[in-house]
């Protein structure tokens, strides 16, 4: 046993023969003490101690045999399939079976204490009787999200009384064994994650269904941790006395931040719905009445048109062009962190930031290469062009930005394409230019701008 702790790195084998070296110097010690007693004591004490000594021989080996032959010696785990409980109760089992060949008085004498015992002990061995049931049935594991009668936490911990609960909240809850086994056990990590969420929210009864459904669809697009696969979805779910009730169904990996994957995909169909002029309706029960300010569009479309003046590629414009594309796009609202365009999609729009930041990142890595302020864009080759996104644009914050799309500068272009054409060949060199800048090549930026420029001609179809 002690050459056995000397190589092992199995803790639980050291703990357990330690208690095995004390059985056998127990039974050492018994040996010794027939000796010394022998012609003092009667012979049914001196049966006693010898069947007393025999049995600490049987359990130090019983003990010492189980432990080495169940865990592994070469590493610090103990096997999933012989949980420390059931290696315990091998061990007593076969402990009362080796009593019965020693000694008929030492059995009989155990049998009684063993009534004793169970009646004074019932609720304690019904506790290790059902943790021993559970570690054998394994509904759960220790690190698994389980819910146990109105408990719900991750399983800290299972003993021969009790099996203990972390709940999100931090708490330690302890539950007695025969309790865990009467009550309905639901297993959030079983059979495999993923598992699905589930977020409702009303909307009013003025929009359309499946406007309100792609909104949220969108919105859950944008949350990065919310799966692709399986595919989130929307339901209509009931038609409420204020608004129309929906709930948005998503799939996450790790049950422990279900309430925070919660609160982004609320906070991104907040977004979502802004954008879309969707409205979350205030309750029937509230009365609320205040002075309704007609929004003053016109000023917004001057805040739009100064943007755009002092933006290189609109800056040969006439004020008339300008007010034509300020009037035509939308301004738009994404909250901190909302992905506004990713990489690899289809590029139909160009965005003009008229507040916050942007942080412009390049996959696989997500590696930031630059942060635009306001008064800033992006997407300029993707609306120019057709060209997909060549990198993910997220808010900073909360952001405002107006989105020209491909369709306005058609039919701008229908109107005056000499005044598109500028607006080409200004984002042609400022890309020629970044690319110059980025390769530190000579280039020819001439033949690069002409081919360019080609292809915007051939996607916003002008002659």
């Amino acid at each position: 046993m002690l050459g056995v702790m000397s190589v092992t790195a199995n803790a639980l084998i050291r703990r357990k023969l330690r208690l095995s070296i004390v059985l056998l110097f127990g039974y050492i010690a018994g040996d010794i003490a027939l000796t010394l007693a022998a012609g003092h004591v009667s012979a049914d004490t001196l049966s006693q101690i010898d069947a007393f000594a025999k049995l600490a021989l049987a359990a130090a080996i019983i003990r010492a045999l189980v432990v080495i032959l169940i865990n592994p010696l070469r590493e610090d785990r103990i096997p999933e399939r012989f949980p420390t409980i059931l290696q315990d109760a091998i061990v007593i089992a076969l402990v009362l079976l080796a009593s019965t060949f020693l000694s008929q008085q030492l059995l009989t004498t155990s049998a009684v204490s063993a009534v004793v015992l169970g009646f004074a002990l019932q609720d304690t061995l019904g506790n290790a009787f059902s943790g021993l049931a559970i570690q054998s049935e394994k509904p759960f594991q220790v690190g698994q999200w389980v819910k146990v009668a109105d408990f719900e936490g991750r399983v800290a911990e299972v003993t021969w009384r009790a099996t203990k609960l972390r709940t999100k909240a931090g708490n330690l809850v302890i539950l007695p064994n025969n309790i865990v086994s009467k009550e309905a056990i639901t297993n959030y990590s079983e059979p495999t994650a993923p598992f699905r969420l589930d977020v409702e929210v009303g909307a009013s009864y003025l929009v359309a269904p499946n406007t309100v459904k792609a909104a949220m669809m969108e919105a859950m697009h944008r949350c990065g941790r919310v799966l692709a696969s399986p595919a989130p979805s929307v339901l209509l779910v009931n038609f409420d006395g204020s608004a129309i009730t929906y709930r948005a169904r998503f799939w996450t990996e790790d049950y422990g931040t279900d309430e925070t994957l919660k609160s982004d995909v609320r906070t991104a169909i907040y977004y979502a719905f802004t954008r879309h002029n969707i409205e979350i309706p205030w309750p029937i029960q509230v009365e609320y009445s205040k002075p309704w300010v007609e929004p003053d569009r016109a000023a917004s479309d001057a805040d739009e048109e100064r943007a755009l003046a002092a933006i290189d590629l609109f800056a040969s414009l006439t004020p008339e062009l300008r007010h034509e594309f300020a009037v035509g796009a939308p301004r738009l609202v994404f909250g901190s962190g909302e992905a506004i365009v990713r990489q690899g999609e289809d590029g139909t729009s160009m965005f003009v930031i008229m507040s916050g930041t942007v942080s412009v990142v390049i996959a696989p890595a997500q590696t930031e290469v630059a942060r635009i302020v306001a008064g800033g864009y992006f997407g300029e080759m993707s609306v120019l062009t057709g060209e997909p996104r060549t990198a993910t644009v997220l808010a900073v914050g909360d952001v405002e930005a107006i989105e020209l799309s491909a369709d306005l500068f058609r039919r701008l272009a229908a109107v005056e394409p000499d005044a598109i054409e500028k607006i080409g060949l200004a984002a042609m060199t400022r890309r020629v230019e970044l690319e110059a800048a980025r390769h530190a090549a000579s280039g020819t930026p001439a033949t690069e701008a002409a081919t360019l420029l080609t292809r915007m001609k051939k996607f916003l179809r002008l002659r």
